[in-house]
């Protein structure tokens, strides 16, 4: 769980320091993305037993296994397939404001995080603006 938010925080920091929206947009996704992994894998997945399931989205699983984040977890998974377009190399897929925007709010989903879990929040890293 720590190394699933340690990661998180490194991939806000490269985020910050991508001057290209889509690479930005892509790494603060996957920032965020780890972050609600770190969630369910402390809580555990809901409804694991021996019957075999198909696969879910962390986003799925998060307002399970925490309901006061049902909230974050609609909003990425709304932003997914910008994730997957913008990672695909389509040009035009995030804007440099959408990046940016994606940016701050996974950073602050981070912490939201981090508080849920109960682990010392580390200090916000300066981003770089990418205009």
């Amino acid at each position: 769980m720590l190394n699933l938010l340690e990661t998180a925080r490194r991939g806000l920091a490269e985020a910050g320091a991508e001057s290209d929206p889509g690479t930005r947009y892509v790494c603060a996704h996957l920032a965020a993305l780890r972050a609600a992994a770190a969630i369910v894998a402390a809580r555990g997945e809901p409804g694991t037993g021996s019957r075999r399931r198909r696969p879910r989205s962390v986003w799925e699983l998060l307002p399970q296994v925490e309901p006061t984040l049902a909230e974050w977890a609609a909003f990425f998974a709304a932003s997914a397939a910008k994730r997957a377009a913008a990672a695909a190399g389509l040009p035009r897929a995030a804007t440099a404001r959408e990046a940016e925007d994606l940016l701050r709010d996974a950073g602050t989903f981070l912490s939201v995080a981090e508080r849920a879990l109960g682990v010392d929040i580390q200090p916000q890293l300066p981003l770089r603006s990418a205009s």
